[in-house]
């Protein structure tokens, strides 16, 4: 019989990723780097959060330009390395970032916060309890307040259009000569036009126009997130921050003019943290943007990022629980079968998909008193496809040996 593989928050700790070249040409900046990374890893932002209402929230902080070395660190070589095998495949090909892909962040629908405003009690923070490998973590968000064209201040929670903005500024970053990163300030981030964003969501099946891109950026570089420990400990706090550290925007005026006029935004210092670290994992990217439903994206992503044996005789084994924790995505269901519904209508969609991640699915339904569903065990099997993909993924884990001595973990210190 084939051993499943259990999807449990403290399984080993991935492989590190990196690239092909070695070399002594990185060896000074190492040597640099470590001078300087205990101190970066200490940092911490110190903001008090605000209610939402009281007063608008500070913008991420405009930080200066990044300079020309930041584009040729070794960081961003190695971010750039894709393992493929054409330049049809390497434009298919991200990366899903170990511990900030795990965060809940983007949980709430734009649907439900509709529902808060006119109902008159829209929540000023939010709290989101998660598992990151064994752990038990919470996140508290507080939502971005936007002027409108109106001139009236609401609040947004980043929500599934930010998540797709987000994708889409790495990927540009992984693909283009377009990512910095900053060793001695652990800074990453990637500089874009607006006309390439637009282009490639609507590329990708997810068209938005200038002003809804234009308030996704906006929520991005002002929603703040905070990741502690949930049980309140001593060493509670690990990082504050927003979801774009910094964004350097265009005028209204100067973007009417010219919409290819140049943005960046600096990443989460998580994002650089795994950056800096080689904690992020080579996936389909191209799959991920075809996926129409966000618990689907999700699921896509996490089988990326632990799932590192996929093969026929090794499945992966998930549950309805860890899920609906982990996700963050089905709290609005008020029934578990129809919570349940929305997971299979997702796994489905991944076998459904081009190329499709799995190939089959058993589900078991675990039934407590009175008929009531107490969980649901699901057991996945990989496609063809997902196989490859999961072996190129693991090829450049090992690559990555020359570069590192192994991976840090950005909540090692939590």
């Amino acid at each position: 019989m084939p051993t499943p593989v259990r999807n449990i928050a403290d399984s080993s700790a991935d492989l590190s990723v990196g690239a092909r070249k070695t070399g002594r040409q990185f060896a000074a900046q190492d040597r640099r780097v470590r001078r300087v990374k205990a101190e970066v890893a200490a940092k911490v932002l110190t903001e008090p959060l605000v209610a939402a209402g009281e007063a608008e929230p500070a913008k991420a902080q405009r930080s200066p330009p990044p300079k020309p070395e930041d584009f040729r660190s070794r960081e961003m070589h190695l971010f750039r390395d894709i393992l493929c095998n054409s330049d049809a495949e390497r434009d298919s090909l991200s990366h899903a970032l170990d511990c900030w892909d795990s965060i809940p962040r983007y949980g709430i629908s734009r649907q439900q916060q509709d529902r808060w405003r006119k109902a008159g009690h829209f929540p000023a923070l939010l709290d989101v309890p998660f598992h990151y490998r064994g752990r038990a973590l919470k996140a508290t968000i507080q939502p971005a307040a936007v002027r409108g064209k109106d001139g009236l201040i609401r609040s947004y929670y980043p929500s599934a259009n930010e998540e797709l903005i987000e994708d889409v500024l790495r990927k540009f970053a992984a693909a283009q000569r377009s990512g910095y990163y900053d060793p001695h300030e652990q800074r990453s981030g990637v500089v874009f036009t607006l006309y390439a964003l637009r282009k490639e969501l609507e590329q990708r099946g997810h068209g938005r126009t200038y002003a809804e891109i234009v308030l996704s950026l906006d929520i991005l570089s002002s929603s703040v997130i905070q990741i502690a420990t949930a049980d309140g400990g001593d060493n509670q706090f690990a990082c504050k921050s927003t979801y774009l550290h910094s964004l350097a925007r265009v005028a209204k005026t100067q973007l009417a003019e010219d919409p290819e006029a140049k943005w960046y935004a600096d990443f989460h210092p998580f994002v650089s943290r795994a950056l800096d670290e080689l904690t992020y994992r080579q996936f389909n990217y191209a799959r991920l943007m075809g996926l129409r439903s966000q618990l689907a994206r999700w699921l896509s992503k996490v089988l990326s990022m632990k799932y590192i044996n996929a093969s026929r005789v090794h499945p992966f084994e998930m549950r309805f629980s860890t899920i609906a924790r982990d996700s963050g995505l089905l709290n609005g269901y008020a029934l578990v079968r129809l919570a349940v519904v929305a997971v299979d209508s997702a796994i489905q969609e991944l076998r459904d998909c081009e190329p499709p991640l799995i190939s089959r699915t058993d589900k078991h339904v675990i039934i407590g008193a009175r008929g009531k569903i107490e969980d649901v065990v699901y057991t996945l099997y990989p496609s063809n496809e997902f196989v490859s993909e999961t072996k190129a993924a693991n090829k450049r884990c090992a690559l990555a040996e020359g570069h590192t001595q192994g991976c840090g973990n950005p909540v090692a210190n939590l």
